[in-house]
């Protein structure tokens, strides 16, 4: 005889168990309080290096895997992240990345300048070196300007190497930038200096670099965390490898498209070899294309200290664009504030502010040339 259901109680209810299993849902997360610290040197197919223990008698390298948790944020070499599980960096093991550790600064880009989409270059950087080449393939200021104002905006100081000097001399090229505060280098091949420096040529043949030059940059190296950066070609890797004695693959140009070729797939960070403690380098894939989508159009200009004084004598809402009716921009120019190149400096400006087609079109032009 079937029972009623009037005497039915939370006994005679039969609980299907989860698929998920049994534990309770939670925000909580482990505090992980037995991680370690360690310097991201690379990433590569979703396992990253990692530095542990720097500068002790353990240091070690760890390869890990970032947490499920973490998958959103992106890890770029120069991070310093907590590490946990088998961090012993023996072979065939595997730790676990669990937390990206506050960032002093962020070299950061775009994939165009209408990309809103932020890609993390490298992180605590304390400079960036923007490496060009005189002739070979021929130097743009679109890319140079582009790239101080990512430094800038990161809190980066920026140092510009000019290689290749033997090719074409880089003085007109230079008169751009010589009233603004940055070190600029110059490097040609041994050939046509006194001494060199054995290192492997951007066609992957052994070459000698002008030591000079050598010096000079690893005069800037100690105790800084150093980022490489400029288009294929251009001799950055050559460069790395002169300084730290690595072998990073480099590559020549094209002869038919004057492009540089791709080598360096991955940023990798090197450390100093008789150099203080945190002095490393990182040498970054050639970049094809540098946007500022992230960057608001206040601190680009903010960026060109030979032109920002104009805009005090700007009428309130002016966006300084070329078409702009007394934008303060050109009578500063126009009175030699901004130097023999000022309007050269300004029409660089306007372009990366966006706000002339004509430029805009030029710029792609420039750049594009050089990918």
């Amino acid at each position: 005889m079937a029972r009623s259901t009037d005497s039915w109680d939370e006994s005679d209810v039969r609980i299907r168990p989860s698929k998920k299993g049994s534990r309770p849902r939670t925000k909580d997360r482990p505090s992980h309080d037995d991680a370690v610290t360690g310097r991201i040197i690379t990433v590569d197919r979703g396992r990253y290096t990692a530095v542990v223990g720097e500068d002790s008698g353990k240091e070690r390298v760890v390869i890990a895997a970032r947490a499920r948790e973490l998958r959103r944020n992106p890890v770029v070499a120069g991070d310093f992240v907590s590490l946990v599980g088998d961090v012993s960096g023996e072979p065939d093991t595997l730790a676990r990345l669990v937390k990206i550790q506050d960032r002093k600064t962020l070299l950061r880009r775009s994939a165009d300048d209408t990309d809103p989409v932020e890609r993390a270059v490298v992180a605590n950087a304390d400079q960036l070196v923007i490496v060009v080449a005189a002739a070979n393939p021929e130097p743009r200021t679109g890319f140079i300007d582009r790239a101080l104002v990512a430094a800038y905006d990161a809190g980066i100081e920026p140092i510009l190497l000019v290689t290749k000097a033997d090719v074409k001399d880089p003085a007109e090229l230079l008169s751009t930038y010589t009233h603004l505060d940055f070190p600029v280098i110059i490097s040609r091949t041994a050939d046509s200096a006194a001494s060199g420096i054995d290192a492997r040529s951007d066609d992957g043949l052994s070459a000698r670099l002008d030591s000079s030059a050598v010096a000079e940059m690893r005069g800037y190296l100690d105790g800084k965390v150093t980022v490489m950066l400029g288009h294929s070609g251009v001799g950055k890797s050559t460069m790395v490898n002169a300084l730290t004695g690595a072998e990073r693959a480099t590559g020549g140009v094209n002869a038919v498209t004057g492009r540089g070729r791709h080598t360096s797939s991955s940023a990798l960070a090197l450390k100093l070899a008789d150099a203080p403690s945190g002095s490393w380098i990182i040498d970054t894939p050639g970049i094809r294309s540098f946007g500022l989508a992230h960057v608001d159009p206040d601190r680009i200009l903010r960026s060109f200290p030979d032109l920002s004084p104009g805009i005090d004598d700007c009428e309130r809402g002016c966006k300084h664009t070329a078409t702009a009716v007394n934008c303060g921009l050109d009578a500063w120019v126009g009175a030699g504030h901004a130097g023999p190149t000022g309007a050269a400096r300004l029409g660089s400006l306007r372009r990366l502010l966006g706000t002339d087609p004509r430029l805009e079109a030029q710029e792609a032009k420039e750049l594009g040339s050089v990918t």
